[in-house]
């Protein structure tokens, strides 16, 4: 399992990684936090180590800018050892919440106790909904309706996924326009402009755009995805 340890303090880093890499744990590391956000994403960490003073921004906001995008777990570091600072990092998006100087052989035990909490469900390469009416596969990028390979666009294909992996979940049309904000819709800048995309959407994937059963008009709401996962593909 990987861990990202953020701390400017190199000397902390090296500890860490040296106790850490003898339990088994593949460690990267980032001494400030623009650098922490883009390991958190081209790493994908299964444990962040954050220390809350960092050079550029602070942890608290490297925290609920991670907190957006994940739910990896967090473990805060600071000297901060006040009531109010640990329950506000419990609040921001921490797991937990040690303060220095602390022991590393501490830290591991912490590390083991919330990684042995989360267990990483299978990977899923392929979602079938309705009696495969509609197929995604996840792994080829690929959509199925009705037995036709259909093409979507990017942001087609990300409102469908977004929405499919959480069925039954009302989206607001402002949280979907947070999901496909990177695939380059974020300068319209208009919530209505997700209408235009579910209405395409609608027609490449319903049988009846007019009546639709996988995207579903939640009225004064937004939408839900309202297909039916095959038993093949549902959890155990």
């Amino acid at each position: 399992m990987k861990i990202l340890i953020v701390d400017d303090e190199r000397r902390i880093v090296e500890v860490l990684e040296a106790y850490l890499e003898r339990e088994g744990y593949e460690i990267h590391s980032a001494d400030n936090g623009i650098d922490a956000l883009k390991k958190a994403k081209t790493v994908s960490p299964d444990l962040i180590i954050l220390d809350l003073m960092l050079p550029d921004i602070s942890g608290e906001e490297v925290c609920r800018l991670v907190r957006k995008e994940s739910d990896v777990p967090i473990i805060m570091l600071t000297a901060k050892s006040a009531e109010d600072d640990r329950i506000n990092g419990i609040v921001m998006g921490a797991d937990d919440y040690i303060t220095k100087p602390f022991s590393p052989r501490e830290v591991v035990v912490r590390v083991q106790a919330i990684l042995r909490r989360i267990k990483k469900p299978e990977k899923v390469e392929r979602l079938e909904f309705n009696g495969r009416k509609l197929s995604i596969d996840l792994e080829k990028k690929e959509v199925t309706a009705n037995g036709q390979l259909i093409t979507l666009t990017p942001i087609e294909y990300k409102l469908l996924t977004n929405m499919a992996t959480n069925p039954g979940r009302v989206y607001s049309r402002m949280d979907l326009l947070e999901k496909i904000q990177d695939e380059g819709m974020y300068y319209e800048g208009y919530e209505r402009s997700v209408d235009t995309h579910i209405k395409n959407l609608r027609k490449k994937i319903e049988t009846d755009s007019r009546q639709p059963e996988f995207i579903v008009t939640v009225f004064g709401m937004g939408y839900k995805f309202g297909g039916v996962l095959d038993a093949a593909n549902a959890p155990v």
